[in-house]
C-alpha cells in the first residue's frame, strides 16, 4: 500500500522569479512587504515518489521539472556546491543529512582560476539529477557569494525540495541499501529507472585531450572517468603538465611519466573499454607509476583481476575514518562512491593498502613490487577533509625517484608509538566548588574519566572537596575507588601522593584549578620524587599553551597566525606594548579561567585600571591586538600518543569576537562558513595540535575576519573545558572518556563509539540537527552590578537546545534559560519592564545579558538586518533567521484560534514557538493552543543523537522533539518512569540537584525500573546518556513535560530531586493528568504559599515569627511599625532567597516590597519579624505517608540573616542545646504529619537559647541533601526514591528521629564558594539573598581542622603577614577577644582611623591607614598602596546598615577582591577562624571513608563492650 506522507503543508518561500534567496541586501523593507504573502502563498509543491511507493511531499526551491535517479545521502556538514558539481554523483538524486542547506549562497559559478576551471566548482556544471533537504535559507549571508543555492539551480535547471524529512529518507537508504525514486511535479509524470544500467563514465569524461599547467616538468596522463577539478589543481600544483584524456583512450600508445585514473560515477564492471586498457598496462610492466582514486581504485583492481560489487548503502560523506594497513595511522576522508573492491579476490602480487576504520572495508590497493596504488577515497576532498592530500605528494615522489621509488619507502612514516602507560593507580584532581568560570562541566568530565579508567580495570583515587558532584561519590559501579575532601592545593595533594601511592596522575579532568596544582606539582619536582607520571599532555605542553609568551613563540615555530601580542609583567610594559600595537587592545591573564582579569581597553586609563586588577590575579599578562567584530569559531581536537587526530565538534559564536564564549550565544555546527573556511580552520587546528604535543582532548579557538580567508588563533585550552563537555552533549561523542583512555596510550581507533557500539571513535560526528547554546546569568541578585557582557565570564550556567531548524533551536534554548520566557520575543524576562531612557541603538551595540531581547524588539519595531548587523557585527544569516520569527510573530498576529490555517499553526511550531507563545498572539491561553494544535494532529516527532546523521543505528536513546519530520525513531512501549533534571544552573540551582537527579536515577535503575530523564543542562551527569534508559534533551515547560509523558506513556513523575524548576511544576502537571510520585502536588502548594504555610504552623501549634500575608505598602508598614524593625520580606515559590530582603528602616521596605512582588507576581508577599543574633538549624529528611524515616540536623556558623546557600554548615551541631534539638524534632515530626510527606524534604529553624521557630519547608530535596547523606553515609535520595515508588525498605538501619546517626569521630563543614573577582562591581557582602556559586566540604577530627581545609578548598590562603581590620561599632565588645587572639598569633594589624584607635585603647596594636575616600590628603597610609605591595593578606570588614563609611568600606571589600586578598565579613566566620588558628594543629589528610570506619569500628567494640 502506498504510504503517504505528509510534511509541511505551508510555505518558506515565494515563488517569483528570482526572489528565491535574495542577495543579503536591505530586504527587510521587501520582507515586511511580502510578509503577509510569505506565509499565506502556496509554494510550488512536488512529491518524492520511492519505488516502494512512499510519497513524502515537499516544497521546490530549484527548477520545476520531474526527474528520476538513484538515492543517495551525504552526511557532509559543509560544501554543498562543491557536492552538487562532483561528477560521481552523476544519475543520483542527492539528500542532504545535514538539515540546513544554503545559509552560504553560492559563489561565482563562472569565474575561472588560473588553469582555466571554475575556481569554486568541482566541474563545469551541477552534476545530480536532483537535491533534498529539510530545510533551506532563503536568506543567504557571505562575503564570497553572489546568488543563492535556488538561484543558481534554476538557472541549471535542477529541481531541489525542502520540507523532508531527510533523516527518515536516510533510514530508508541505509536499510535497504539502494532506492532508485523520483521527484515529480504535478503533471510531468516520469518513470523510475536505474541510472547505474548505463555507462555514465562515457556522459560525463571529456571529450578530446585538454593539457593543464602546459611547460610543467612531469607529463602526468589522467584519465577522466568525471575527474574533480582539484584534483587537476593538485597535480599541477605539484609540478605536473596533466594531460587528461577521454575515459576510452587507448594508454599504451601515450607517451607520460605517470598515470592517474580519476574517479567517476556509476558501475565501474560496465567501463570495459577502460578495464581492458589499464590491464594491458599492468601486465606490460611499464615502471611509471600508477595512482587511481574512488573510480580510479575499482578500474585499478578490476583490471589486476579482482570483483567489484554494490555496496550495501555506499559510503558518502566528509567523516569516514580510513585506516593504512602498513603503518596503523588513521586519516578522516571525504567518499562517494557505491561500489566496493572485494579484497578477499585480490589476485597474488597485490594487498590492501586502506581499509575502513568502521566496517573492514577495501579503501584502496597496492601492487607489492611495482609502483601501482589506489585510494578508495578522495584525498583532494573538496568538500571535505585534507588529511590524505600527501597521497598526491606519494605519487609525484614515486615519478621523480624512478626505478629506485617504492611504495613503502614513499609513504609518510609510521610515527614513533610508545608503549602503553604501565599504571595500576591513578590519582584524579577534581576542580573543587563551582564557580563562575569553572562549573558542572567538571563534574561530568572527571565522572567519565573514572568510568574510563575503571573499565581498564585500574585502581583510582579522586581528589575533589566538592560534596556536591556525583563524582565525589563513594559507592557505585562508576566511582572511585578513594574519594578525598580535600583542598585542591600541592600541599594536600603531595600528602594524598605519599599515602595513597599512585603511579599515574590525571591533570586534564579538573579545570585550571587542577591543571594550575599540577603543573606546580611538576615544577616543585613532587611528581619525579614519587614516580607518579603524568597522563595525557605533557606539562611541556600544558605550560606552552598558559604561558601567553611559550604559547606565541611556538605557534611561530609553525608559522601559524596569532593577534599581534607582547607578554608582560608589569603594568608599565602593558602600557608600553599597548603604544606599540596601537588602541584599542585586548588584555588577558595567563593561567586564568574563563577570562578572568581579561578586558578590552579602548584607552590608557581603561589599561592602567585593567592590568593592575589582572596582575593581582596572576603574574603575568598578554596585551594584544583587538579583533573586535571578528568571528569566533570552536574545534574541539582529540589526538592520540600515535598521532591520529579529529575534530569532534566545530561550534561558532552567534556573538563576534569580543564576548567570551562562555558569555556567548554558541551553535554546533558552525552555520555561516563555507567548504574552504571550515577545512582551513580544522586543518590548523589539527596541525597546532600536533605541534603541542598535546595527548587527549583539547580546544582551539579562532577569530576569523568576517570578509575574507584572514585569521588568527586566541588560545589553545590543553585540557577539558566548559566547551568540551557541551560538544560531547552537542554531538554524543563522549570527549572526557576518550580523553582519559587516550591519557592510557590506547590508540584512539581502538576505542569504540558509544553510540553505534559498532564503529571506532576514531571519526568525526556528522549532526543532522543544530543545537543552540544559550548562557544563563544571575546579575541581577547583585546591586550594582553592571548587565554589559565581555572578555571576562560572568555567566553561572547554560542550556543546550537541539532542533532540525535555527529558528527551532534557538526558542527552545531560550524558554530553557528562564521560565518566564516565551521565546524571541521583545519582553525581558520576569517581565521587567525596559527603562523609560531605553537607547535601542545603544542596546544592540553594547553586548549584555538582554541583548537577545533588545534584538528581537529592534525588529519587531522594524529596524533592518543591515542597520542591526551594522550595530552588532552578528552575522547576517543569524540576524534574517531571527527576522523569520518576528515576522511569523506578527502574520500569526491577524489570526485567532478559529480562523488560523493549520498549515500555519504547523509552521509556527517548526519554527519553535511554545503552546504559550502561540495563545498569546491569538489571544488565547496555552491550554487552548495545545488543544487546537492536538485537534490538527499537530504533535512532535522524537528523534534520536546519533553522531551519524542515522548512517549506522544508534544503540542509545539520546532523544529530542521536533516537528520537523515524518516519524518516530523508535517505539514506545518502556512506560518508564520520569525524573525531571535541574535545568540550569544558576545561584540557588547547582550541581547538588544534579546530584539528587542522578541518585535517583540509579536508584530506579537499581530497582529494574525502567527510566526516563529531561533535563537541558549540558554540564551535568544526568544529561550522560548512559545513566538512562531515555534521555530527553529538552525543555522543562508544562507543555513538553506533557508531550513526553504521553508519548512515553510514563508511570508516574518524580519533580522533587531537580530543585525549584520541576518543584514549581507539580501541581500543573498534576492539573493535566500526570502522576505525580511522592507528595502530593496539592500539599506542595500549600507549603510554597507562604501564607497558607505560616497558618497552617499556627494551626500545628508550631512556632514561628511574627507574620503577615501584605497586600500593600501600607500594610507592610504598619506591620514594621507594630513589631518593629528590622523586618524579613519573602516571596513565594522561589529559589535561593530571590529578592529576600531585611528592611532596616521605611525606605528600604519601600524598595525591597517593589523587587519581591516582581518575583512573586501570581503569590503573595510574607513579611516576618527579623530575629537578631539567632542560630539558624535545618533538617533534612525524608519521610513516608507523614513518618520521618531519615533525618540529619545541622547548624550554621553564621547567625540568621544569611541565606543558607551561603552559610558555612556543622555537621553535627555545634551549640545548639539538647532541648532545642528536641523541639526542632517535634517540629519536623509535626510538619511531615501534616503535609502527609512522602520523599524528600527540608525545613530551616531559627534558634535562640532554648526557643526554637520555624523559618520554611520545602517539600523537595534541598541542596544540602549531598553534604549530610555523603556525612552521616545514608544516601538520602536513594532512601526516598524507594518511598515514593512503593519499594520496601529496611528502616531500622535508618537515621530516625529517635535514633539519629550522629558523627562523634569528625566533624563535616560546608562552607560556600564565591565568585566575586568575576562580578566586577558587586558588593561583597552577604546577604539573605543568595550569592555564591558552589559548595565545599572537608572532614576533619574537630570543627576547627574541618573549617581550615574547607576554607582553603574555596581558594581562601591563610595570612601570614597583616590583617586588615574594619567593624561597626555594634561589633566592637564580642570582637575584642578574637583581635586578641590574632594579635597572639604574630598577624601585624592595620585598622582604619577609629578601629585603631579603639584597638589600641584595648592593649592590641593596629597600625591606623586611611579611608580611601581621603586620597592624597591624609599622613597615613593608604590602603591601596599596602595591598599593592603584599603587606595585607587578610581583610576583615564588618559593615551594617548605618555604619558611617559605607561607599568606604565598599571599596575596601572591592579592593580587597580585586588583589585577590581573602576577604571574611561575618563575625561568626572571623571568630571560628580566629580559634581554628589557634587549635587546628597540622591539618589531617584523612579521607570521609577512613574516618567513617572508625565511627562504624567504635560503634562496634561499643556494643560488644
Amino acid at each position: 500500500m502506498t504510504k503517504i506522507l505528509l510534511a509541511y503543508s505551508v510555505v518558506k518561500s515565494l515563488r517569483q522569479g528570482c526572489v528565491v534567496g535574495r542577495r543579503v541586501g536591505d530586504t527587510s523593507a521587501w520582507l515586511r512587504l511580502q510578509t503577509s504573502r510569505l506565509f499565506s502563498v502556496k509554494a510550488q509543491t512536488a512529491h518524492l515518489v520511492l519505488e516502494d511507493g512512499t510519497r513524502m511531499k515537499g516544497f521546490s526551491f530549484g527548477h520545476d521539472a520531474s526527474v528520476a535517479g538513484e538515492l543517495v545521502f551525504n552526511t557532509g556538514l559543509v560544501g554543498y556546491p562543491e557536492n552538487l558539481t562532483d561528477p560521481s554523483y552523476r544519475g543520483q538524486i542527492l539528500t542532504l543529512t545535514y538539515p540546513i542547506v544554503g545559509n552560504y549562497g553560492v559563489p561565482n559559478s563562472e569565474e575561472l582560476d588560473e588553469l582555466g576551471l571554475r575556481k569554486h566548482l568541482e566541474s563545469e556544471r551541477i552534476q545530480v539529477s536532483g537535491l533534498l533537504v529539510q530545510d533551506y535559507s532563503h536568506e543567504y549571508s557571505h562575503w564570497n557569494s553572489v546568488k543563492s543555492l535556488g538561484h543558481w539551480l534554476q538557472e541549471e535547471k535542477v529541481p531541489a525540495l525542502f520540507g523532508i524529512d531527510t533523516r527518515m529518507l536516510t533510514k530508508i537508504i541505509r536499510d535497504k541499501g539502494t532506492a532508485l525514486g523520483k521527484i515529480e511535479f504535478d503533471g510531468q509524470p516520469v518513470e523510475i529507472f536505474d541510472p547505474n544500467q548505463k555507462n555514465l563514465m562515457e556522459e560525463v569524461s571529456t571529450k578530446e585531450i585538454k593539457v593543464f599547467g602546459k611547460g610543467n616538468p612531469i607529463k602526468v596522463v589522467a584519465v577522466d572517468c568525471g575527474i574533480k577539478h582539484n584534483i587537476i589543481r593538485l597535480l599541477v600544483k605539484r609540478g605536473a603538465e596533466v594531460h587528461l584524456v577521454p575515459w576510452d583512450q587507448d594508454l599504451q600508445s601515450l607517451d607520460y611519466d605517470g598515470l592517474f585514473i580519476s574517479n567517476g560515477p556509476g558501475d565501474p564492471s560496465l567501463a570495459k573499454t577502460l578495464i581492458d586498457n589499464v590491464r594491458k598496462v599492468l601486465e606490460n610492466d611499464r615502471p611509471q607509476p600508477v595512482f587511481g582514486i574512488c573510480m580510479g581504485n575499482q578500474i585499478t583492481a578490476l583490471a589486476a583481476g579482482a570483483q567489484s560489487y554494490k555496496l550495501p548503502m555506499g559510503n558518502r560523506g566528509q567523516n569516514q575514518p580510513v585506516l593504512n594497513v602498513m603503518t596503523g595511522q588513521a586519516f578522516i576522508t571525504a567518499q562517494n562512491h557505491g561500489y566496493g573492491i572485494d579484497s578477499e579476490s585480490l589476485p597474488p602480487g597485490w594487498s590492501p593498502l586502506f581499509i575502513n576504520a568502521n566496517d573492514g572495508t577495501n579503501e584502496g590497493i597496492m601492487h607489492n613490487t611495482k609502483p601501482v596504488f589506489t585510494a578508495q577515497f578522495h584525498p583532494e576532498a573538496k568538500g571535505g577533509p585534507t588529511d590524505t592530500e600527501f597521497l598526491f605528494d606519494v605519487f609525484m615522489s614515486l615519478i621523480q625517484k624512478g626505478k629506485d621509488g617504492n611504495i613503502v619507502s614513499a609513504m609518510p612514516k609510521a610515527p614513533h608509538i610508545p608503549p602503553r602507560a604501565q599504571v595500576s593507580k591513578v590519582l584524579i584532581l577534581g576542580s573543587g566548588g563551582l564557580s563562575i568560570g569553572q562549573a558542572g562541566e567538571f563534574d561530568y568530565s572527571g565522572s567519565q574519566a573514572i568510568k574510563a579508567m575503571k573499565e581498564e580495570n585500574l585502581k583510582t583515587v579522586l581528589m575533589n572537596p566538592n560534596i556536591a558532584s556525583v563524582q565525589t561519590n563513594e559507592v557505585g559501579t562508576k566511582q572511585a575507588d578513594s574519594v578525598y575532601f580535600l583542598p585542591v592545593t600541592p600541599q594536600f595533594v603531595t600528602e594524598v601522593i605519599k599515602i595513597e601511592r599512585p603511579d599515574g596522575i590525571l591533570l586534564s579532568m579538573g579545570g585550571q584549578t587542577a591543571l594550575n596544582c599540577g603543573v606546580e606539582l611538576f615544577q616543585n619536582g613532587v611528581l619525579e620524587k614519587y614516580g607518579v607520571k603524568v597522563l595525557g599532555t605533557p606539562v611541556e605542553s600544558i605550560m606552552a599553551t598558559e604561558d601567553r609568551q611559550l604559547f606565541s613563540d611556538k605557534l611561530m615555530e609553525i608559522n601559524e597566525k596569532i593577534a599581534p601580542s607582547f607578554a608582560v609583567e608589569s603594568v608599565s610594559d602593558a602600557l608600553k606594548a599597548a603604544e606599540k600595537i596601537g588602541y584599542p587592545v585586548m588584555l588577558r591573564s595567563a593561567y586564568a579561567l574563563g577570562g578572568l582579569g581579561s578586558g578590552l581597553c579602548a584607552d590608557k586609563e581603561k589599561l592602567e585600571e585593567t592590568a593592575h586588577k589582572a596582575l593581582a590575579m596572576s603574574r603575568q599578562i598578554l596585551v594584544e591586538k583587538s579583533l573586535r567584530g571578528w568571528k569566533e569559531v570552536e574545534y574541539e581536537v582529540v589526538r592520540d600518543v600515535a598521532d591520529n587526530c579529529v575534530t569532534v565538534c566545530n561550534m561558532e559564536n552567534f556573538d563576534p569576537l569580543g564576548i567570551h564564549t562562555g558569555d556567548s550565544i554558541v551553535v554546533a555546527p558552525s552555520q555561516t562558513l563555507s567548504n574552504e573556511e571550515y577545512h582551513m580552520l580544522r586543518e590548523t587546528a589539527i596541525k597546532v595540535v600536533r605541534h603541542l604535543g598535546v595527548v587527549g582532548e583539547c580546544n582551539i579557538q579562532y577569530a576569523l575576519h568576517p570578509l575574507s580567508l584572514e585569521y588568527c588563533i586566541i588560545e589553545v585550552n590543553a585540557r577539558l573545558s566548559r566547551s568540551s563537555a557541551l560538544a560531547s552533549k552537542a554531538t554524543g561523542y563522549p570527549l572526557a572518556f576518550v580523553a582519559a583512555k587516550l591519557a592510557l596510550g590506547i590508540p584512539l581507533p581502538e576505542v569504540k563509539n558509544a553510540v553505534s557500539e559498532k564503529t571506532t571513535a576514531c571519526f568525526e560526528p556528522s549532526l543532522d540537527y543544530i543545537v543552540t547554546k544559550i548562557p544563563r546569568w544571575d546579575l541581577d541578585r547583585f546591586q550594582g552590578m553592571s548587565h554589559e557582557i565581555g572578555s571576562a565570564m560572568k555567566s553561572v550556567g547554560e542550556v543546550m537546545a537541539v532542533g532540525r531548524t535555527f529558528e527551532e533551536s534557538v526558542q527552545k534554548a531560550l524558554r530553557m534559560c528562564h521560565p518566564s520566557v516565551d521565546g524571541f520575543v521583545p519582553r525581558l524576562p520576569l517581565k521587567k519592564a525596559w527603562s523609560d531612557t531605553q537607547d535601542l541603538q545603544q542596546e544592540l551595540a553594547v553586548p549584555s545579558i538582554t541583548r537577545i531581547f533588545s534584538l528581537a524588539k529592534a525588529l519587531h519595531s522594524g529596524m533592518s538586518v543591515d542597520q542591526i548587523h551594522q550595530l552588532t557585527a552578528i552575522d547576517k544569516w543569524f540576524l534574517h533567521k531571527l527576522n523569520r520569527i518576528t515576522q511569523l510573530d506578527k502574520h500569526l498576529a491577524n489570526y485567532n484560534s478559529v480562523t488560523v490555517p493549520k498549515g500555519l499553526l504547523l509552521k509556527a511550531k517548526q519554527d519553535g514557538f511554545s503552546d504559550r507563545q502561540v495563545g498569546q498572539i491569538l489571544g488565547s491561553s496555552e491550554g487552548e493552543a495545545r488543544e487546537l494544535r492536538l485537534t490538527h494532529g499537530i504533535k512532535p516527532w522524537v528523534k534520536q543523537i546519533d553522531t551519524l546523521a542515522a548512517e549506522y543505528p544508534a544503540m542509545t536513546n539520546y532523544l529530542y522533539c521536533t516537528y520537523h519530520g515524518q516519524e518516530n525513531d523508535l517505539d514506545f512501549n518502556d512506560q518508564g518512569i520520569m525524573v525531571l533534571g535541574c535545568g540550569p544552573y544558576h545561584i540557588g540551582s547547582s550541581v547538588e540537584f544534579d546530584w539528587c537527579a542522578v541518585s535517583s536515577i540509579r536508584a530506579l535503575r537499581q530497582m529494574g525500573k525502567k527510566t526516563v530523564v529531561v533535563n537541558h543542562n549540558p554540564e551535568t551527569v544526568s544529561t550522560d546518556f548512559d545513566e538512562c534508559d531515555r534521555l530527553y534533551f529538552e525543555e522543562l515547560t508544562l507543555e513538553r513535560i506533557l508531550d513526553i509523558s504521553q508519548q512515553e506513556g510514563c508511570s508516574g513523575s518524580i519533580v522533587s530531586v531537580g530543585g525549584q524548576i520541576p518543584n514549581n511544576l507539580a501541581v500543573p502537571l498534576h492539573l493535566s493528568g500526570v502522576k505525580i510520585l511522592g507528595t502530593s502536588p496539592l500539599q506542595i502548594d500549600r507549603a510554597e504559599e507562604r501564607s497558607v504555610f505560616s497558618s497552617i504552623l499556627d494551626d500545628l501549634g508550631v512556632a514561628q515569627a511574627p507574620w503577615r500575608a501584605l497586600s500593600s505598602l501600607e500594610d507592610a508598614i504598619n506591620f514594621a511599625n507594630h513589631v518593629g524593625y528590622p523586618c524579613l520580606l519573602r516571596p513565594s515559590y522561589v529559589l535561593s532567597g530571590s529578592a529576600m530582603n531585611v528592611a532596616y528602616g521605611e525606605e528600604e521596605m519601600k524598595r525591597f516590597l517593589e523587587e519581591a512582588s516582581q518575583v512573586s507576581q501570581e503569590h503573595p508577599v510574607v513579611i516576618t519579624k527579623f530575629i537578631c543574633g539567632a542560630r539558624e538549624v535545618e533538617v533534612d529528611a525524608v519521610a513516608k505517608g507523614g513518618k520521618v524515616l531519615a533525618h540529619a540536623i545541622t547548624e550554621h556558623v553564621e547567625d540568621a540573616g544569611v541565606h543558607s546557600g551561603d552559610a558555612t554548615l556543622m555537621l553535627p551541631t555545634q551549640s545548639i542545646s539538647q532541648g532545642a534539638l528536641e523541639k526542632v524534632k517535634i517540629a519536623t515530626r509535626k510538619i511531615a504529619q501534616a503535609f502527609e510527606i512522602s520523599g524528600p524534604f527540608n525545613t530551616q529553624f531559627l534558634v535562640k537559647g532554648n526557643d526554637v521557630m520555624v523559618i520554611e519547608c520545602n517539600l523537595r530535596a534541598s541542596r544540602s541533601f549531598p553534604f549530610v547523606s555523603k556525612t552521616i553515609g545514608v544516601d538520602f535520595i536513594n532512601v526516598a526514591t524507594k518511598v515514593m515508588v512503593g519499594e520496601p525498605l529496611d528502616e531500622a538501619s535508618l537515621p530516625s528521629l529517635e535514633n539519629p546517626i550522629i558523627p562523634v569521630d569528625y566533624v563535616g563543614i560546608k562552607a560556600p564558594m564565591f565568585s566575586w573577582p568575576r562580578l566586577r562591581d558587586a558588593d561583597p557582602v552577604l546577604r539573605c539573598e543568595m550569592a555564591s556559586t558552589g559548595e565545599v566540604a572537608c572532614f576533619g577530627p574537630n570543627i576547627y581542622s574541618a573549617f581550615l581545609k574547607a576554607m582553603l578548598s574555596t581558594g581562601f590562603k591563610l595570612p601570614e603577614k597583616g590583617i586588615l581590620i574594619g567593624i561597626q561599632h555594634s561589633f566592637r565588645p564580642n570582637f575584642l577577644a578574637t583581635a586578641h587572639q590574632l594579635k597572639e598569633e604574630g598577624f601585624k594589624l592595620f585598622a582604619t582611623e577609629a578601629t585603631s584607635a579603639w584597638l589600641c585603647a584595648n592593649d592590641v596594636p593596629a597600625t591606623p591607614v586611611a579611608w580611601p575616600s581621603a586620597g592624597g590628603d591624609s599622613s597615613l597610609p593608604s590602603i591601596k598602596r599596602l595591598f599593592s605591595e603584599g603587606h595585607i593578606d587578610l581583610v576583615v570588614n564588618l559593615p551594617n546598615n548605618n555604619s558611617r563609611h559605607l561607599n568606604d568600606n565598599f571599596v575596601i571589600r572591592r579592593m580587597a577582591v580585586d588583589h585577590g586578598v581573602p576577604l571574611v565579613t561575618n563575625y561568626q566566620v572571623v571568630k571560628l577562624f580566629a580559634e581554628a588558628i589557634c587549635h587546628a594543629g597540622n591539618l589531617d589528610t584523612t579521607s570521609l571513608f577512613h574516618y567513617r570506619q572508625k565511627e562504624l569500628q567504635r560503634r562496634g567494640d561499643n556494643q560488644q563492650g
